[in-house]
């Protein structure tokens, strides 16, 4: 499976475990910055983005259609291989499209 071109966005594929705790790790990240918290957290697609690290775009379910586009990024392994949240969207739908900002 390739993973893509270095910089490009892959295509929006269906959340994988690996995903929702990529997801669940940020969340008290996300609950501080928007303080709120979500009892409903639920990781349903990604795409990812190769770059000096891996940038995650994941839209998780917070709600009936309430949606959160989160954008983390992960470091390289000998740069501790850390998740941080760099971004996020919030009021978006099901239907929203996935993708970089």
């Amino acid at each position: 499976m390739s993973g893509g071109m270095p910089g490009g966005l892959t295509e929006a594929r269906p959340a994988t475990p690996d995903i929702q705790e990529i997801a669940n790790e940020v969340k008290s990240q996300l609950e501080a910055k928007t303080n709120q918290t979500y009892e409903e957290f639920k990781a349903v697609e990604y795409k990812t983005q190769v770059v000096a690290g891996t940038n995650y775009y994941i839209k998780v379910q917070v709600g009936d259609n309430n949606y959160i586009h989160l954008k983390i990024f992960k470091s390289l392994p000998h740069q501790g291989g850390s998740l941080t949240l760099t971004g996020y969207l919030i009021n978006k739908s099901k239907d929203d499209e996935l993708k970089g900002f």
